[in-house]
């Protein structure tokens, strides 16, 4: 859990991988969209900032966050990416709605890791009040799309430096 007041989107550019060669696909839910914009910016700066060439982060909308997992299959299978980064926001309303379209949404991105030999990151604020996702999408506790873009990077790194350990 993250320590209150907190901003876990700081990072030492020192540590990170330079993206300079890296295609980046970033899926946004239009649901709230004053939360997900946020989050891209967010991650599009960091991405740019780590190296990355904005004409190598390609940014496709969905209606929602459950759309996403479609959204990033279609990344998947259509272009050549080295991450992909599905940026949403849901909000606890008084019905399970909530509770089915998380677990939806992280199943399928999920799923997608194993299907695809292309990390997937989930940046899905997944709050209980409005204020929680604001403050995760460039307030209080930082930026989550900042942090989805430097996973991207960590993981596309790991990947290029570990395949020989994993292939038969």
């Amino acid at each position: 859990m993250a320590t209150e007041n907190k901003n876990l989107s700081n990072y030492d550019k020192n540590t990170i991988p330079n993206a300079k060669d890296f295609r980046f696909g970033i899926v946004v839910s239009e649901w709230n969209d004053n939360v997900t914009e946020g989050l891209y910016k967010g991650a599009f700066d960091a991405l740019v900032d780590c190296g990355a060439k904005p004409e190598n982060i390609i940014r496709t909308s969905v209606p929602g966050s459950f759309e996403l997992i479609y959204g990033a299959n279609q990344m998947h299978k259509s272009y050549k990416f080295d991450a992909i980064i599905v940026i949403g926001c849901v909000i606890k309303g008084e019905t399970m709605h909530f509770e089915f379209v998380c677990d939806g949404v992280t199943q399928g991105i999920k799923d997608l890791n194993i299907k695809y030999d292309i990390p997937t990151i989930f940046c899905v604020l997944t709050d209980n009040t409005m204020q929680q996702s604001i403050d995760r999408s460039g307030g209080l506790h930082g930026n989550k799309g900042v942090e989805a873009a430097i996973a991207a990077i960590k993981m596309i790194d790991f990947k290029k430096n570990n395949s020989k350990y994993f292939s038969e």
